[in-house]
């Protein structure tokens, strides 16, 4: 289990809550990407790839590689050679990203078993002792010195002996390298416990749970299996002149159960697969509240950043470890005009789904969809003015240390209130007369990069956008 949690103080206090890419429907799905299934009990779900029933059974099972035991690593040979992908006793003892050199060593084979194994095993790797690498290998490796995020690189020259292994030089490879003509599909639950959080405002509170009666944080104990949840609350600077009652302040939380969903349909080691998906789907939830009177004034938004949080779950793809990177920052924004006094609190619930998708006839498209029901606690706007609160968040995800898809989703509380105040000259008082409505809605944009190319497919000339989205709703109104 690796977590590391760390504060840092900043200069002006936020909140945000973010729903891990959040979208809805940008762009249609393609065939290769289909809907995932739940995670349920928070254990991998497998999915085989479909064959005709006719034709050779070359489809992996995808599950998630075990987290105890040796470094998982797989090799296969240059093309031609006969040696297709196999587990090997060869692994990353250490990597240098800028000179590309490796050093491989032996290990013992026998801990960090598959969960998963493939339906149709690839050909063994050869008998007569350990293989040691040769110029054209390609090899696939977990998490290893020098290469947090995973490696995936071809042998380009073998230098020699050095600290107890061999030190080869090395340039990127891609899948289809390692996974030919054979295809796998899955979706993989993210354990929780396996984000790293990078705490940038105070008062963050992280909590999670996992299978085993396992948790962690304040609302551990009743937070579903699978799931990691952010509890945040912060006061914002108030407007000038605004009374002690109209102080700003932002809470609330998110819960999201994320796993990543793999597609890979080859069609040879020197040829680009008939079809791939990448992305990362799952279920959320989230309530928040934003109240009184914000400080700041129409033109760019302010976005102030409270979290950052990292995971690197590995996929064991038959005998390929797979490593998919996920980055996300959570932020909160704001805009208005510094008028409005607001006391607004909803709650979401719902799914959500992100990520390309490639066939041979389209090429990468993006995927994105999200099924989302809102319901508002309370909701109230006074004096004439606007406001805008967006709870977000800038993400990515990538393989083996490469992006291949970003977005950044922000979910959104809008307040608007217009009207007159008139004066009675016999002393009588101010009388103020208006309407005021409260809104909430989905921003999205994001772009698909040529990283995704890391299948095996033709490199994306330019980014891909994922199409700028917006999706409102009416949550209350009322007169003043």
């Amino acid at each position: 289990m690796r977590r590391r949690m760390r504060h840092r103080r900043a200069l002006l206090p936020a909140f945000a809550v973010t729903s891990l890419f959040l979208a809805a429907a940008c762009s249609s799905p393609t065939p290769q990407a289909e809907p995932p299934g739940t995670a349920g009990n928070g254990r991998p779900q497998v999915k085989v790839a479909d064959r005709p029933a006719d034709g050779p059974d070359h489809s992996l099972a995808v599950a998630a590689a075990p987290t105890t035991g040796a470094t998982a690593t797989a090799t296969a040979g240059s093309a031609g050679s006969g040696r297709r992908a196999h587990k090997t006793a060869l692994a990353i003892s250490s990597y240098d990203r800028h000179t590309r050199r490796a050093v491989l060593s032996d290990k013992p084979a026998h801990r960090g078993s598959s969960q998963g194994s493939p339906s149709s095993t690839p050909s063994p790797a050869p008998s007569g002792g350990p293989h040691k690498a040769a110029v054209g290998d390609v090899i696939a490796s977990a998490p290893a010195p020098g290469a947090p995020h995973g490696l995936l690189a071809k042998v380009t020259k073998v230098v020699g002996e050095k600290d107890g292994g061999t030190e080869v030089q090395t340039e990127p490879a891609t899948l289809n390298a390692l996974l030919g003509d054979e295809t796998a599909k899955g979706e993989v639950p993210v354990d929780p416990s396996s984000f790293t959080v990078d705490k940038l405002l105070p008062d963050v509170k992280v909590s999670w749970a996992k299978a085993g009666d396992v948790h962690v944080g304040p609302k551990g104990a009743t937070v579903p299996l699978g799931s990691l949840r952010l509890d945040v609350s912060a006061g914002i600077p108030a407007a000038q002149g605004a009374p002690v009652s109209a102080t700003a302040s932002v809470n609330g939380f998110v819960q999201v159960a994320p796993q990543v969903d793999f597609t890979y349909g080859g069609a040879g080691t020197d040829a680009p697969p008939g079809s791939a998906y990448l992305g990362v789907s799952g279920d959320w939830t989230s309530g928040w509240a934003v109240k009184g009177r914000a400080a700041m004034t129409t033109g760019t938004p302010l976005r102030i950043p409270f979290a950052k949080l990292h995971a690197d779950p590995v996929l064991q793809v038959g005998p390929v470890p797979v490593v998919v990177n996920l980055d996300l920052t959570c932020y909160f924004q704001i805009s208005g005009d510094g008028k409005v006094t607001v006391d607004v609190e909803q709650k979401l619930k719902g799914d959500f789904k992100a990520g390309g998708t490639f066939g041979l006839a389209k090429g990468w498209t993006p995927v994105s969809s999200s099924n989302m029901t809102s319901t508002p606690v309370r909701a109230s706007v006074t004096t004439a003015g606007t406001v805008k609160t967006a709870l977000g968040a800038e993400a990515s995800v990538g393989l083996y240390g490469a992006v291949g898809v970003t977005a950044d989703l922000a979910p959104y509380l809008r307040g608007e209130a217009s009207g007159t105040v008139t004066a009675s000259s016999d002393g009588g008082g101010a009388k103020a007369e208006g309407a005021w409505a409260v809104y909430g809605g989905v921003d999205l944009s994001g772009t698909l990069r040529f990283q995704l190319s890391v299948f095996g497919t033709p490199v994306i000339q330019r980014s891909i956008p994922l199409g700028a989205l917006n999706r409102e709703w009416k949550l209350a109104g009322g007169t003043f």
